[in-house]
């Protein structure tokens, strides 16, 4: 039984990283042509560059955090996690007022929407964990992250 268990875990990772490739290559075809890149440049200096990268990182890594501990039923770490790395209460750690210099506004306020959100989230997550309602956490995980997205969708670093 344990085989057969072992067989169809492995077939499954297997035809899931399968997947996962053709998904991946398929906008990476030779023959397709690439559309220009239109997202507004944004000229930091060069330390400021690769602090903005980490922070960026750092931002993925809490989000998956947050799944994580949404995934485990713990809203109130979840809670913590995002107002600790996201929300307001974190501009400090990421020395904000420092890069904001360099931001276009448009930029700015992505940022700043995307923290206030994070802010909101927290105070979300940590009501489901008293009325175990998770819709409402899912749709402020959702609003922190489209905030990202616009922002990536809008600017690049170089």
């Amino acid at each position: 039984m344990r085989v057969l268990v072992a067989t169809i875990v492995a077939a499954l990772a297997g035809g899931s990283a399968t997947l996962a490739g053709a998904q991946h290559q398929h906008s990476h075809d030779p023959s397709t042509p690439v559309a220009p890149d239109t997202r507004q440049f944004v000229k930091f200096p060069a330390p400021l560059v690769e602090h903005t990268l980490a922070n960026m990182r750092d931002h993925l890594q809490t989000l998956q955090e947050i799944q994580s501990q949404l995934a485990m039923g713990q809203t109130d770490v979840a809670a913590k996690v995002a107002e600790t790395r996201l929300g307001m209460s974190s501009l400090g750690l990421h020395g904000a007022a420092e890069v904001s210099k360099y931001m276009p506004q448009g930029m700015q306020d992505a940022g700043t929407a995307m923290h206030r959100a994070a802010s909101r989230f927290a105070i979300t997550a940590q009501e489901a964990g008293v009325t175990g309602d998770l819709k409402p956490v899912f749709a402020g995980l959702a609003e922190i992250t489209a905030q990202c997205v616009g922002c990536h969708a809008g600017y690049r670093l170089k």
